[in-house]
C-alpha cells in the first residue's frame, strides 16, 4: 500500500514539474511603432521576456550575452513574389565585469554602465529610435509590410558555450516574427 502511495506522489510530482515551464511567459513583441524622422524609417519596439535562471547565472558569472533584433521590410507585387526592400539587424551586448562589479550594455562600440542585470535587460527590451532604412529607398504612397523579432544570438558566444547552447533549450530565447505595416505619405513627412 505504501509503495502505491509513493508511486502516485511521484507521478503527481512529475506531472507538476513537466507543467512548470508552461507558467513562464513566452517571449513576445508587445509593440512596434514605425516612424519617419529626419529622412529615415525608425523603429520603436517593446519586447516582453525574462531571462531563465541558467542565462541569468551565466551573465552573473561574466559571460557576455548577445541579443539581436532583426527587421525585414517588403512590399507587395501583383506580378511576382513580394519585393524585399530592406533587411537590418542590431546587436546588444550585455556583460558583467567582476573586477569593477559593473554591468555594461550597448550596441556596436557604444556601451553604457548600468547598475543591475535587470537595468541592462530593460535597454534590450525597449528598442528606441533604431534607424532601419533611408527614405530614398522607399516609395511614396506605397503600403509596406514589416516583420520584427528579437533573439538571443548564440553565434557570438565562445565556442564551448555555442555547443552548450545547441544542446540546451535554456539558450533558445527568440520571439516569433511580429508583423507591422506602414506607408510613406509624400516627401514632406516631419
Amino acid at each position: 500500500m505504501i509503495s502505491r502511495r509513493i508511486l502516485v506522489c511521484l507521478l503527481a510530482l512529475a506531472a507538476w514539474l513537466s507543467a512548470a515551464p508552461a507558467w513562464a511567459a513566452d517571449p513576445s513583441v508587445t509593440r512596434i511603432d514605425p516612424a519617419i524622422h529626419d529622412g529615415l524609417l525608425r523603429i520603436d519596439a517593446d519586447v516582453d521576456f525574462e531571462l531563465n535562471p541558467q542565462l541569468r547565472d551565466a551573465a552573473e558569472r561574466g559571460l557576455p550575452l548577445y541579443f539581436t533584433a532583426d527587421v525585414v521590410i517588403s512590399r507587395d507585387r501583383w506580378y511576382w513574389f513580394d519585393e524585399q526592400v530592406a533587411e537590418a539587424s542590431i546587436t546588444w551586448r550585455v556583460v558583467y565585469n567582476a573586477l569593477t562589479r559593473q554591468w555594461r550594455v550597448g550596441a556596436d562600440e557604444l556601451s553604457l554602465p548600468v547598475s543591475t542585470l535587470d537595468e541592462a535587460m530593460e535597454v534590450v527590451r525597449k528598442v528606441r529610435h533604431w534607424s532601419v532604412v533611408p527614405l530614398d529607398r522607399l516609395r511614396s504612397d506605397t503600403e509596406y509590410r514589416g516583420q520584427f523579432r528579437l533573439r538571443l544570438d548564440t553565434s557570438q558566444l565562445a565556442r564551448p558555450f555555442q555547443v552548450n547552447a545547441l544542446n540546451s533549450s535554456s539558450w533558445s530565447l527568440t520571439t516569433p516574427w511580429a508583423p507591422f505595416s506602414f506607408s510613406v505619405r509624400g516627401a514632406s513627412e516631419p
